[in-house]
């Protein structure tokens, strides 16, 4: 899963990456409306955590944005603003929820998991494809009801690829996804290494699905 934070407060915004990261969230910081309308613009992210506050915009200007786009993207306002009237135009714009700093960061973390539930998976922690069961919450994959066990990685991949089920997913994508845009992308050698382990793992736990390859375009996840 890949969140956005867009947030001016450097230290506040490290804080909130840190914390996601050790829940295995993909994070990227945007500290004013011009980088994260660049952010948006070549990356797709399952929830954004968005401050009002920004230097150079209101920030309820990047929801217009985001609705604009059709994303599916959830959207989490964050301010120190305690108004109703902030709220208010906040969801009506069509954000999800609406957190007030100072906040505990565990009950951020529970907020962003709350509406990617809700966006993403119709208000339930699991997800499902064919024969493989995926608890988003707790991390954990299984087949044919037995846990196969994978790695960080492995399960973002799979995931992203179940999610995203209907479509083909470009390698650059799935890696910007997985890894952020700071990688190195001159090789794919990892993304394959990863791939390669994954599928061995689903075929010997006998997945009535494949990660298909779809030549020089990406990757797609299949029944079979």
């Amino acid at each position: 899963m890949r969140i956005l934070i867009i947030e001016d407060e450097q230290q506040l915004a490290a804080s909130i990456r840190a914390f996601l990261q050790k829940e295995q969230f993909n994070c990227d910081i945007a500290t004013s409306a011009f980088s994260a309308k660049s952010a948006l613009g070549s990356n797709e992210y399952d929830c954004v955590l968005l401050d009002i506050g920004l230097p150079d915009a209101n920030g309820l200007d990047i929801i217009k944005i985001l609705k604009a786009q059709k994303s599916d993207c959830g959207i989490i306002v964050v301010s120190a603003k305690d108004s109703l009237d902030d709220k208010l135009k906040g969801l009506d714009l069509g954000a999800d929820d609406y957190i007030t700093k100072p906040f505990h960061l565990s009950e951020l973390n529970s907020r962003v998991k709350s509406v990617i539930r809700r966006r993403k998976f119709k208000g339930s922690s699991e997800i499902t494809f064919s024969n493989i069961r995926i608890e988003t919450d707790a991390h954990k994959t299984f087949i044919n009801e037995s846990e196969v066990e994978l790695t960080p990685k492995e399960f973002e991949i799979l995931l992203h690829l179940v999610i995203n089920h209907h479509r083909v997913i470009s390698k650059n994508s799935l890696v910007s996804h997985l890894w952020g845009d700071y990688t190195d992308v001159d090789s794919f050698d990892f993304l394959f290494t990863h791939l390669k382990n994954l599928r061995k793992k689903m075929e010997k736990s006998n997945a009535k699905a494949e990660i298909k390859s779809v030549y020089a375009v990406g990757y797609q996840i299949v029944a079979v």
